[in-house]
Parts: structure tokens; C-alpha cells; sequence
């Protein structure tokens, strides 16, 4: 099956501020009096109206309750009976929607990352972008320093297509580099700060990075000097003492550089898990950043919206493609982002409180710890007016929780590093208690494409489950150096996710399981063949297979299966800490068994289904 979102959907955008009325004056019958389409059809058809329930509303019940939402009337009974349907989505476009979005922000002229900064730094220079651990950076100051930053990399020789990376925790400097690197034309490629030092070899060595940003506590990680020879220089950046890094950008420039990329270029390399158990670098243009916020904004939808004097939370970490999609979205609209220099549930719950945060973007794993921290009050979360949650699926529990608790508009978004992050939806509207569709992972965008495959490639039918395929606009342009893994994920513009999905008549998708083996430890990606190819080094391991398996907290958590060698014997304790200093400490097992063999196929293919069925054999999704 294949769904294309509608691009003519302006009615959806009521749909937040207009339910409980709308709902509550449901009737059973049809409209009367009927909008007339020249042909006498009835405008309120089925596809125009479901996804709102309001196929069996009387134009009069509209009507009144878009009055009751302006405060006055709203004439949409004034167009007779011989209006159009196009009559009637204008009248809604011009008159409706601004009286009751008045304060929405979208600026559709930004669709370069460089742009951003620099058309607030005019429009709001004394607004803070950034506020992170007391330190707060306006546009303004963003914009100066990061054309400063942007000088400094081109008089080390970093221009157009080089690489930059950035070793540490998020703080203004992380999208400072950011900006930089977008106005310079190099690419940003952020390193995850948990990862060990030969992980971090790997993603340096494989990005060709030439310039490398770091926090002075992961220096120790790095390569030693002359093992990477297309690394030419590491600058120093410590967030509470920035003397060295301020020194590096001396005699640098303020005035803007010409613009030498476009929204079709490179901008970010983030690295994510991949087939051969290494991390493969999803290469994002500058487009991933704004082509969702254009489409809801352009058909009117709320579903991630910002209004004027919003302050949002960064929680996700910025080498996370959530975390920088988030940030930049904040950016976009030219709000206040408060960062965190890594989450902890006591810290975020104290800054929505005290920061008056307004909207977050989070993973599931977050949620949780966040609503299970002690002392919670009952104004704790009394500023926020949306939350945003993905990365992995959410628990029909937690998400109850969620929705009585914190009090406000929840959004899941779903996609990959590589669709650019989020191409499907659940908006807030269907995040009711009790609700079939808060299993559902949501809808695609306008402009996002969806289809159900089977294993030859074939369309299914509704209800069918198969692999999940997007095609949005704003997916990779590749992965990094690696044109058969390309070639294989990214096909005729569909993202092949590897996931294991259904659609409903209505159009909404629902995630069953996965066909790709990776595991989702609290939003981070753990990629099986990395984990085993480190527990077999071990002399003790003849053969080793891991899974995910259900977690109450995390999603998920990795358990590891372990034939040894005969003879040999080794505790699972032992084994696990022989993993320290070569797997990140989320990559490793959280458990371990002992086996006498790993079940495999003929090709020698470990028979992962095989072993996780006694885990998840009660699960109604067979995913965390």
C-alpha cells in the first residue's frame, strides 16, 4: 500500500484548538445546510473531514465552534449554498487561520542553514538563542562569533566540503561550530562523547576529519598524534574556560562570508550504526533542516509548531540526528533554546520549572525517568504547552502517563538519520486515552511518502504488514564513502528503513517489529555485529549472538547468548568487563547467557527471531 499525505489540508490545523467542542456537539446526521459543489455534491466529504471526526457535523456546528474559538463570528455559514470546496478552504486559509494562530512563527525565506542565524541576529538581536548553564548567547553574539569561528576554519585551510568534527557534551559552542561550518561550506560532524577511543578512531578515520573541536575531558580518547594523518589540527574548547578557544579565533573576521553552498549541499555527517557493524556517516543537506517545517506550515498543520515567546528544551544530544533536527527547528523559528549539557531527569524537570521551558523534544527513555523523579509537583510542568517524544517507541503505559501528567500537547514523531529524522507523525489530536491510534506511530507529512513492502519489493495491501519505505524530501543524500550501502537503502528516492509496519485504512502506520537487527538502548542505536564481533575476541568465546530485549526503563536492553570454547570457563561478569574500553557502555550487554550453541540458517545467518521470542512472545509490538 502507498499513502501520500494530502497537500491541501488546512482544516487539520483547527483541529488541536477545535476537538472538545467539536466532538462534544457530534450529531447524528449529516451537515445541513450543505455547502453545494457546483455539481451538487456535498463540500463535507469523508477524505476531507475524517481525520478530524467530523464527518457527521452540521455546518452550523462548525460554525459555532469556530466562533466560540475567535470570539466572534466567522461568517463560514455566509458563503451559501453555492459555495466550492475551494471557496471554503480560502475562507478557512484567510479568515479563520490567523485569527486563530496569530502568534505561529515560520519564516519560509530560511532554507540554508547559515540564513538562520543571520536573519535573527537582524530581526531579534537582543533575544537569547542559546542559554546553557547560566551562560546566555544572543543571536546577535551567535552571528558575530560564528562568523569569527567561520573565518578561523578557512584560515586553517577548512573550506567547502571539509570535514570538522566535535568531541563533547552540548553547549553553546556545539552550534556555534554549527553555524560556522554552515557559512564556511564545511560539513559538521558530531562524535558521540560516551563512545570509546577506537570508536572514535573509526568515525574520524572514516570522515576524513580534518579539524577537530574538543572538550578537554575527552582528549584522552583521541588517536595519538601522527595515527590519523588527515587530522591536521585539534582546537581545544572548554564551555567554562574558553580562553584557548577564544585565542584560536583571534584576529578573525566579524563581517559575513560569501555564500558558497546551497540547500542542496552538505552540511552534517552524523554517524549511526550500519550493516557491517560500524558506524556508517548519514550525509544530511542543509534542505533536512526546514523542508517538514515548510510542509506543515504551508498546509496549515500544528502538529510542530512554534509560537512567539516559546523557550525550548534541547535534551536529545546534538550527534543524535534528533537532538540537532530539534535545535534547529528552535533556531528556525528564532526562539530561546535552553541547552543541556547532558540530560538528567532532576535537571530537566528543574529547568521546565525554572526556565519556564515551553516545548521539548525527547526520547521515551527520558519521559520516564522525568516522571519518576521524587517530589514531583503539581506545577513542575505547568509552562510546557507541547512535548515532542521518538528516537523509540513509547509504552501504551508511559504514554498514559505522559498525557496526565505533564499536562499539555504530546507529538511522536518517527524516522531515521537517515530520512532526515521525522517523516511521519502522531499529532496531538490523537494522543486521547483509550484511543486504538495511540499504538500508531502517526501519519506521514504533506509531501512524505509511505509504503508497505514485501520481501520482493511488492506493494501489500491494507492491514498487511511489511518492510516501512519513506520517500521525503528532506532524506540523506548518502552514506559517507559507502556507495553499495547507498545504493541500498536510498532506492529511487525511498528510504528502505528496515522496519516492520502496517497502515490502516485511514492511512495511519504501525510499527510491529524490526527487520534490521539493530537495538534501541534509550534512543541509542546499538548495532549487533559490533557487540559480537567484541565478545568473541575474547579467547574463553567460541561464538556469540546478541538481541534486544524488552526494558522497563530503556525501551530496550542488549542480552547477549555465549557458546565457549570447549574447556573453557569465564563468568558472565568477567566477560562483560573485558568489553570496557572497547564497546560504549550503553553497547554493552546489560545480560548474558550461556549457551551450547547459536542457532544459525544455512547461510550461517544468526536466527535472531528465533531467540528473541521467549522475550517478547507477550508483546503486542515486538520492538521497545
Amino acid at each position: 500500500m502507498t499513502v501520500m499525505a494530502p497537500l491541501s489540508t488546512e482544516l487539520a490545523a483547527t483541529a488541536t484548538h477545535l476537538r472538545g467542542t467539536l466532538l462534544a456537539e457530534r450529531v447524528d446526521q449529516e451537515f445541513r445546510p450543505p455547502l453545494m459543489l457546483t455539481d451538487g455534491e456535498r463540500v463535507p466529504h469523508a477524505d476531507t473531514f475524517s481525520a478530524l471526526g467530523l464527518s457527521s457535523l452540521r455546518l452550523v456546528d462548525i460554525e459555532m465552534a469556530l466562533d466560540e474559538a475567535l470570539g466572534r463570528r466567522s461568517g463560514l455559514t455566509g458563503l451559501g449554498g453555492s459555495g466550492t470546496v475551494g471557496d471554503f478552504l480560502t475562507h478557512l486559509r484567510s479568515e479563520v487561520l490567523p485569527d486563530l494562530f496569530p502568534d505561529r512563527l515560520h519564516h519560509p525565506g530560511l532554507q540554508h542553514v547559515a540564513d538562520t542565524v543571520a536573519f535573527h541576529a537582524v530581526r531579534s538581536p537582543d533575544r537569547p538563542a542559546i542559554e546553557c548553564e547560566g551562560r546566555v548567547v544572543t543571536y546577535a553574539a551567535l552571528h558575530r562569533e560564528s562568523n569569527r569561528a567561520a573565518h578561523a576554519l578557512l584560515r586553517a585551510g577548512i573550506g567547502p566540503g571539509s570535514r570538522v568534527g566535535y568531541l563533547g557534551k552540548e553547549s553553546e559552542y556545539y552550534y556555534e561550530a554549527l553555524f560556522a561550518c554552515a557559512k564556511n561550506g564545511a560539513v559538521l560532524v558530531p562524535v558521540n562523547w560516551r563512545l570509546t577511543g577506537p570508536e572514535v578512531d573509526h568515525i574520524l578515520r572514516d570522515s576524513g576529519t580534518e579539524l577537530l573541536l574538543v572538550e578537554p575531558e575527552f582528549v584522552a580518547t583521541l588517536p595519538k598524534a601522527g595515527e590519523l594523518p588527515g587530522l591536521r589540527l585539534v582546537v581545544e574548547i572548554d564551555p567554562a574556560d574558553p580562553a584557548s578557544y577564544q585565542t584560536w579565533k583571534d584576529g578573525s573576521a566579524e563581517s559575513d562570508l560569501p555564500r558558497c553552498t546551497g540547500p542542496d549541499d552538505a552540511v552534517a555527517q552524523l554517524y549511526t550504526s550500519g550493516t557491517t557493524g560500524l558506524p556508517k556517516g548519514v550525509v544530511l543537506a542543509h534542505r533536512s533542516f526546514f523542508k517538514i517545517r515548510d510542509a506543515l506550515a504551508e498546509n496549515g498543520l500544528d502538529w510542530i509548531d512554534w509560537l512567539s515567546g516559546d523557550r525550548s528544551l534541547i535534551g536529545i544530544p546534538g550527534f543524535h540526528v534528533g537532538g540537532l533536527w530539534w535545535a534547529m527547528q528552535g533556531f528556525n523559528a528564532g526562539v530561546t533554546n535552553v541547552s543541556m549539557r547532558m540530560f538528567t531527569s532532576a535537571d530537566a524537570v528543574r529547568l521546565i520549572r525554572e526556565s519556564g521551558i515551553t516545548t521539548a523534544c525527547v526520547v521515551p527513555a527520558m519521559l520516564r525517568m522525568m516522571l519518576a523523579e521524587p517530589d514531583l509537583a503539581a506545577d513542575d510542568f505547568a509552562s510546557l504547552r507541547k512535548v515532542v517524544y521518538g528516537g523509540s517507541p513509547i509504552s501504551e503505559s508511559l504514554l498514559r502517563s505522559s498525557i496526565e501528567m505533564l499536562g499539555c500537547d504530546l507529538a511522536q514523531i518517527y524516522g531515521l538519520t537517515e530520512t532526515g529524522n521525522t517523516s511521519v507523525c502522531l499529532p496531538p489530536h490523537a494522543h486521547v486515552p483509550g484511543s486504538p491510534l495511540l499504538k500508531a506511530a502517526g501519519r506521514p507529512y504533506p509531501g512524505v511518502g509511505l509504503r508497505i513492502v514485501d520481501e520482493t519489493g511488492a506493494e501489500v495491501a491494507t492491514g498487511t504488514t511489511g518492510e516501512v519505505l519513506l520517500h521525503s524530501p528532506a532524506a540523506m543524500l548518502a552514506y559517507w564513502g559507502l556507495t553499495e550501502a547507498t545504493d541500498a537503502t536510498l532506492v529511487d528516492g525511498w528510504v528502505h528503513t528496515g522496519d516492520a509496519g502496517y497502515v490502516d485504512a485511514d492511512g495511519y502506520l504501525f510499527i510491529c517489529d524490526r527487520i534490521k537487527d539493530t537495538v534501541i538502548v534509550a534512543g541509542e542505536n546499538v548495532y549487533p555485529a559490533e557487540v559480537e564481533n567484541a565478545l568473541c575476541k575474547h579467547p574463553a568465546v567460541a561464538d556469540a549472538a546478541v538481541v534486544g530485549v524488552p526494558h522497563e526503563r530503556w525501551g530496550e536492553a542488549v542480552h547477549a547468548f555465549v557458546a565457549l570454547r570447549p574447556g573453557a570457563e569465564v563468568t558472565p561478569r568477567e566477560l562483560m568487563r573485558s568489553l570496557k574500553g572497547h564497546l560504549a557502555d550503553f553497547k554493552t550487554p546489560s545480560t548474558c547467557e550461556f549457551v551450547d550453541g547459536i542457532p544459525r540458517n544455512p547461510s550461517g545467518k544468526v536466527l535472531r527471531r528465533v531467540l528473541r521470542e521467549r522475550f517478547w512472545a507477550d508483546r503486542e509490538r515486538r520492538v521497545g
